[in-house]
């Protein structure tokens, strides 16, 4: 069941949505129409660390309405972020 958690409780800005689906599996939300580029990629890259900090094993997923650039997918991966589409 998934559920929103504090995302203050990891270190990261009340304004971020967080939502927790098992004990490990964490899925960061952003909703926006802008494009996420390089440099939110970054920006997601380090709350990803501050989630994992709190929860070393820890799993962290994007979940994004906004389209995505290639570089940004690729990079996220590699990082084992997965990026999910929200309908």
């Amino acid at each position: 069941m998934m559920e929103q958690v504090d995302p203050k409780l990891y270190g990261l800005s009340p304004r971020t949505v967080l939502m927790k689906w098992d004990s490990e599996e964490f899925i960061l939300v952003i909703n926006r129409k802008s494009r996420i580029i390089m440099k939110d990629a970054l920006t997601i890259l380090k709350k990803v660390e501050k989630i994992k900090e709190k929860v070393p094993n820890a799993s962290v997923a994007l979940e994004t309405n906004a389209p995505v650039c290639s570089k940004s997918i690729k990079f996220l991966e590699e990082k084992d972020v997965d990026v999910l589409k929200s309908v």
